[in-house]
Protein backbone atom coordinates (compact mmCIF):
# COMPACT_ATOMS: atom_id res chain seq x y z
CA UNK A 1 0.00 0.00 0.00
CA UNK A 2 1.55 3.59 -0.56
CA UNK A 3 1.41 5.73 1.80
CA UNK A 4 -1.60 9.12 1.03
CA UNK A 5 -2.84 11.68 3.52
CA UNK A 6 -5.79 10.73 5.16
CA UNK A 7 -7.52 13.82 6.83
CA UNK A 8 -8.90 13.78 10.50
CA UNK A 9 -11.96 13.86 9.64
CA UNK A 10 -11.69 11.19 7.18
CA UNK A 11 -12.24 7.43 7.58
CA UNK A 12 -11.39 4.35 5.95
CA UNK A 13 -12.84 1.36 5.38
CA UNK A 14 -11.82 -2.30 4.57
CA UNK A 15 -13.31 -3.10 1.07
CA UNK A 16 -13.19 -7.20 1.96
CA UNK A 17 -11.22 -8.00 -1.70
CA UNK A 18 -7.54 -7.55 -2.10
CA UNK A 19 -7.14 -6.38 1.06
CA UNK A 20 -8.48 -2.40 -0.77
CA UNK A 21 -9.14 0.23 1.56
CA UNK A 22 -11.27 3.24 0.50
CA UNK A 23 -11.26 6.04 2.07
CA UNK A 24 -14.03 8.38 2.73
CA UNK A 25 -15.78 11.31 5.03
CA UNK A 26 -18.92 10.57 6.85
CA UNK A 27 -19.95 13.61 7.29
CA UNK A 28 -20.79 13.35 3.30
CA UNK A 29 -21.69 10.60 1.44
CA UNK A 30 -20.40 7.16 2.15
CA UNK A 31 -20.97 4.17 -0.44
CA UNK A 32 -23.45 2.07 0.35
CA UNK A 33 -24.80 -1.75 -0.04
CA UNK A 34 -26.57 -0.87 -3.56
CA UNK A 35 -23.10 -0.09 -4.97
CA UNK A 36 -21.51 -3.16 -3.52
CA UNK A 37 -24.25 -5.00 -5.37
CA UNK A 38 -23.88 -3.33 -8.80
CA UNK A 39 -20.01 -3.75 -8.57
CA UNK A 40 -20.72 -7.90 -8.00
CA UNK A 41 -23.41 -7.67 -11.00
CA UNK A 42 -21.66 -5.88 -13.60
CA UNK A 43 -19.02 -8.36 -15.71
CA UNK A 44 -16.25 -6.65 -16.99
CA UNK A 45 -14.54 -9.36 -19.32
CA UNK A 46 -10.68 -10.26 -19.99
CA UNK A 47 -9.39 -6.73 -22.32
CA UNK A 48 -12.56 -4.99 -21.55
CA UNK A 49 -12.65 -1.10 -20.48
CA UNK A 50 -15.11 0.32 -18.15
CA UNK A 51 -16.54 3.67 -17.15
CA UNK A 52 -18.06 4.33 -13.94
CA UNK A 53 -20.42 7.49 -14.47
CA UNK A 54 -20.78 9.16 -11.26
CA UNK A 55 -18.35 7.22 -9.30
CA UNK A 56 -18.18 9.20 -6.20
CA UNK A 57 -15.30 8.08 -3.70
CA UNK A 58 -14.53 5.29 -6.63
CA UNK A 59 -15.86 2.35 -5.00
CA UNK A 60 -17.25 0.76 -7.93
CA UNK A 61 -13.98 0.63 -10.37
CA UNK A 62 -11.79 -0.68 -7.06
CA UNK A 63 -14.49 -3.67 -6.49
CA UNK A 64 -14.65 -4.62 -10.15
CA UNK A 65 -10.90 -4.15 -10.17
CA UNK A 66 -10.65 -6.90 -7.82
CA UNK A 67 -13.45 -8.98 -8.95
CA UNK A 68 -13.39 -8.69 -12.67
CA UNK A 69 -10.54 -9.24 -15.65
CA UNK A 70 -11.70 -5.94 -17.22
CA UNK A 71 -8.03 -3.84 -18.81
CA UNK A 72 -8.77 -0.56 -17.37
CA UNK A 73 -11.25 1.53 -15.40
CA UNK A 74 -11.90 5.12 -15.55
CA UNK A 75 -14.44 6.83 -12.87
CA UNK A 76 -16.22 9.99 -13.83
CA UNK A 77 -17.09 12.52 -11.16
CA UNK A 78 -18.84 15.98 -10.95
CA UNK A 79 -17.96 16.57 -7.57
CA UNK A 80 -14.38 17.79 -6.63
CA UNK A 81 -14.16 16.81 -3.28
CA UNK A 82 -15.33 13.43 -4.18
CA UNK A 83 -12.79 13.25 -7.23
CA UNK A 84 -9.68 14.09 -4.85
CA UNK A 85 -10.44 11.78 -2.15
CA UNK A 86 -11.26 9.05 -4.92
CA UNK A 87 -7.47 9.51 -6.41
CA UNK A 88 -6.29 9.16 -3.33
CA UNK A 89 -7.74 5.50 -3.02
CA UNK A 90 -6.65 4.64 -6.12
CA UNK A 91 -3.02 5.44 -4.69
CA UNK A 92 -3.67 4.24 -1.46
CA UNK A 93 -4.25 0.63 -2.88
CA UNK A 94 -1.69 1.04 -6.16
CA UNK A 95 -3.90 0.89 -8.57
CA UNK A 96 -2.98 3.88 -10.82
CA UNK A 97 -2.07 1.89 -13.39
CA UNK A 98 -5.53 0.28 -14.11
CA UNK A 99 -7.69 3.36 -12.41
CA UNK A 100 -7.97 6.43 -13.79
CA UNK A 101 -10.31 8.92 -12.01
CA UNK A 102 -11.96 11.91 -13.42
CA UNK A 103 -13.78 14.91 -12.34
CA UNK A 104 -16.09 15.88 -15.20
CA UNK A 105 -19.74 16.24 -16.56
CA UNK A 106 -21.42 13.03 -17.83
CA UNK A 107 -22.97 14.96 -19.62
CA UNK A 108 -20.37 16.34 -21.43
CA UNK A 109 -18.35 12.97 -21.56
CA UNK A 110 -17.95 13.58 -25.75
CA UNK A 111 -15.88 16.14 -25.36
CA UNK A 112 -13.27 13.68 -23.51
CA UNK A 113 -13.58 10.61 -25.12
CA UNK A 114 -14.45 8.77 -28.18
CA UNK A 115 -17.87 7.58 -28.73
CA UNK A 116 -18.08 4.22 -28.50
CA UNK A 117 -14.58 4.45 -26.41
CA UNK A 118 -15.76 1.41 -23.90
CA UNK A 119 -17.07 -1.78 -23.59
CA UNK A 120 -18.71 -1.74 -20.32
CA UNK A 121 -20.45 1.37 -18.35
CA UNK A 122 -21.47 1.08 -14.70
CA UNK A 123 -23.78 3.92 -12.60
CA UNK A 124 -25.59 4.27 -9.38
CA UNK A 125 -27.44 7.57 -10.86
CA UNK A 126 -28.90 9.13 -8.06
CA UNK A 127 -32.68 8.30 -7.64
CA UNK A 128 -35.08 10.67 -6.59
CA UNK A 129 -36.42 13.42 -9.39
CA UNK A 130 -35.58 17.11 -8.98
CA UNK A 131 -38.83 17.44 -7.54
CA UNK A 132 -38.81 14.37 -5.41
CA UNK A 133 -38.68 16.18 -2.11
CA UNK A 134 -37.08 19.47 -0.54
CA UNK A 135 -33.82 19.89 -1.39
CA UNK A 136 -32.18 23.28 -0.10
CA UNK A 137 -28.56 23.31 -0.75
CA UNK A 138 -26.09 21.32 -3.39
CA UNK A 139 -24.49 19.09 -0.85
CA UNK A 140 -22.65 15.90 -1.50
CA UNK A 141 -25.74 13.85 -0.12
CA UNK A 142 -28.27 15.98 -2.03
CA UNK A 143 -26.16 15.65 -5.19
CA UNK A 144 -26.26 11.99 -5.01
CA UNK A 145 -29.49 11.25 -3.92
CA UNK A 146 -31.38 13.61 -6.21
CA UNK A 147 -31.24 14.34 -9.83
CA UNK A 148 -29.93 17.88 -9.60
CA UNK A 149 -26.98 17.69 -11.74
CA UNK A 150 -27.99 14.71 -13.97
CA UNK A 151 -30.77 12.70 -14.78
CA UNK A 152 -31.63 9.52 -15.38
CA UNK A 153 -32.27 10.21 -19.68
CA UNK A 154 -28.41 11.97 -18.88
CA UNK A 155 -26.94 8.66 -17.79
CA UNK A 156 -29.20 6.85 -20.50
CA UNK A 157 -27.76 9.71 -23.32
CA UNK A 158 -24.01 9.33 -22.57
CA UNK A 159 -24.18 5.61 -21.74
CA UNK A 160 -25.23 4.77 -25.32
CA UNK A 161 -22.33 7.88 -26.30
CA UNK A 162 -19.42 5.92 -24.66
CA UNK A 163 -20.66 2.48 -25.67
CA UNK A 164 -19.48 0.42 -28.33
CA UNK A 165 -22.61 -1.79 -30.03
CA UNK A 166 -22.57 -4.76 -28.45
CA UNK A 167 -21.02 -2.90 -24.90
CA UNK A 168 -23.24 -3.42 -22.04
CA UNK A 169 -24.68 -0.51 -19.05
CA UNK A 170 -25.35 -1.98 -15.88
CA UNK A 171 -27.57 0.21 -13.42
CA UNK A 172 -28.73 -0.10 -9.76
CA UNK A 173 -32.12 1.70 -10.02
CA UNK A 174 -35.35 2.60 -8.03
CA UNK A 175 -38.14 0.03 -9.16
CA UNK A 176 -40.88 2.50 -8.78
CA UNK A 177 -39.18 3.93 -12.46
CA UNK A 178 -38.98 0.61 -13.93
CA UNK A 179 -41.04 1.63 -16.75
CA UNK A 180 -38.93 5.35 -17.22
CA UNK A 181 -35.20 3.55 -17.13
CA UNK A 182 -36.67 0.83 -20.11
CA UNK A 183 -38.41 3.71 -22.37
CA UNK A 184 -35.32 5.43 -22.01
CA UNK A 185 -33.08 3.15 -22.49
CA UNK A 186 -34.41 1.38 -25.52
CA UNK A 187 -34.80 5.18 -26.69
CA UNK A 188 -31.01 5.20 -26.85
CA UNK A 189 -30.59 1.09 -28.59
CA UNK A 190 -29.55 0.10 -25.03
CA UNK A 191 -31.80 -3.13 -24.45
CA UNK A 192 -32.37 -4.64 -20.85
CA UNK A 193 -31.93 -7.89 -20.98
CA UNK A 194 -30.93 -9.39 -17.46
CA UNK A 195 -32.95 -8.18 -14.23
CA UNK A 196 -32.35 -8.66 -10.42
CA UNK A 197 -35.22 -7.36 -8.04
CA UNK A 198 -33.27 -6.57 -4.64
CA UNK A 199 -35.74 -7.01 -1.15
CA UNK A 200 -35.16 -6.00 2.52
CA UNK A 201 -36.17 -8.90 3.63
CA UNK A 202 -38.27 -11.95 1.81
CA UNK A 203 -41.85 -10.76 2.44
CA UNK A 204 -41.32 -7.18 1.82
CA UNK A 205 -41.33 -5.16 -1.67
CA UNK A 206 -38.42 -4.64 -3.68
CA UNK A 207 -36.55 -1.41 -2.84
CA UNK A 208 -33.82 -1.78 -5.74
CA UNK A 209 -33.25 -3.57 -9.33
CA UNK A 210 -29.96 -4.18 -10.98
CA UNK A 211 -30.38 -4.31 -14.41
CA UNK A 212 -28.19 -5.16 -17.57
CA UNK A 213 -28.26 -3.35 -21.07
CA UNK A 214 -27.01 -4.18 -24.60
CA UNK A 215 -25.80 -1.89 -26.91
CA UNK A 216 -28.23 -2.97 -30.45
CA UNK A 217 -29.22 -5.84 -28.45
CA UNK A 218 -32.42 -7.56 -29.41
CA UNK A 219 -35.50 -7.32 -27.36
CA UNK A 220 -35.62 -10.59 -24.56
CA UNK A 221 -35.52 -9.72 -21.04
CA UNK A 222 -33.94 -12.22 -18.41
CA UNK A 223 -35.34 -11.95 -14.63
CA UNK A 224 -33.25 -13.85 -12.65
CA UNK A 225 -34.08 -14.88 -8.89
CA UNK A 226 -33.95 -12.04 -6.85
CA UNK A 227 -31.97 -11.12 -3.95
CA UNK A 228 -32.54 -11.02 -0.61
CA UNK A 229 -30.47 -8.68 2.11
CA UNK A 230 -31.32 -10.09 5.25
CA UNK A 231 -32.85 -13.18 7.11
CA UNK A 232 -35.66 -12.92 9.50
CA UNK A 233 -33.70 -12.73 12.37
CA UNK A 234 -31.94 -9.18 10.69
CA UNK A 235 -28.63 -11.06 9.35
CA UNK A 236 -27.15 -10.73 6.49
CA UNK A 237 -28.01 -13.66 4.11
CA UNK A 238 -25.86 -16.32 2.63
CA UNK A 239 -25.70 -14.71 -0.83
CA UNK A 240 -25.23 -11.00 0.88
CA UNK A 241 -22.53 -12.22 3.21
CA UNK A 242 -20.69 -13.66 -0.41
CA UNK A 243 -21.29 -10.82 -2.10
CA UNK A 244 -19.28 -8.68 0.69
CA UNK A 245 -16.77 -10.83 2.11
CA UNK A 246 -15.87 -13.40 -0.81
Amino acid sequence: MAKVNINPHERVDDLHRNGYLLIQDPSKFCFGIDAVLLASFAVAKQGERVMDMCTGTGVIPILMEAKTEGKSFTGIEIQPESVEMAQRSVLLNDLQDKITICQGDIKELDKYFGLGSFDVVTCNPPYMQSGGGMVNEYTAKAVARHEILCTLEDVVTSADKMLRVGGRLYMVHRPTRLPEIFSSAVNHHLEPKRMRLVHTYINKEPTLVLIEFIKGGRPMLKVEPPIIIYNADGEYTSEIKDIYYN
